[in-house]
Formats: structure tokens, sequence, C-alpha cells
């Protein structure tokens, strides 16, 4: 069976040599059983530049970072390598505004 990631939890994942292994959050809903295995993200970095569309997170035991909504993506679930725990409510209500803005959605 697939891994369960739920929105706002945040995962360690790879994503491959552009962007290494970083944290990410993910802002998908958990699919069903029939539905393809994939969850979409944001991730997190610690190289910010202060653009509107990064949210700013710190919590304990990651460094000082932010989350860059024009880096979401979606990857097969089985990509998620470790659970490193849950993003606050306003963190994610952050992401989510920063993606409404990043594709015009609001």
């Amino acid at each position: 069976m697939a891994v369960r990631a739920r929105r706002g939890d945040l995962w360690l994942v790879d994503l491959g040599m552009a962007q290494k292994t970083r944290p990410v959050l993910i802002l998908s809903v958990e699919f069903l059983d029939h539905e393809r295995a994939v969850v979409t993200y944001v991730p997190r970095t610690t190289s910010k530049r202060g653009t509107r569309f990064e949210v700013s997170h710190q919590a304990k035991g990651f460094e000082v970072g932010a989350f860059d909504a024009q880096g979401i993506g979606s990857i097969p679930a089985v990509k998620l390598i470790r659970h490193l725990g849950i993003a606050d409510n306003a963190t994610v209500r952050g992401v989510e505004d920063a993606v409404k803005a990043w594709l015009a959605l609001s």
C-alpha cells in the first residue's frame, strides 16, 4: 500500500538533482484507493529571496526558511522518504494563499 500523506504534513522528499532532497509541505488531500497515488507539495528552502510567493517558516528541528509556492509540484507518494511533522494552521493558510496568488486563483 502507498504511503498516506495528509494535507499539512511535512515530509522529506528527493526532488532530483535540480532540487535535491528537501522538506516539503503536502497540500493535496488524501487519495482514495482507486485514484492515482500522488501528492502535491510546496518545497521548503533555506535560500529565501523575499518574494511575495514565499511563506516564512520557523519550527523546532528546521533551519530558518520558507515555503516557495513557485516550486509547487506533484510526485508519486512512494517518493516520500520520511514524515517530519505537521505544519501549524497559519503556515498552511499562508502557503495556500501564496499558491492561489502564484496561480491567479484568487
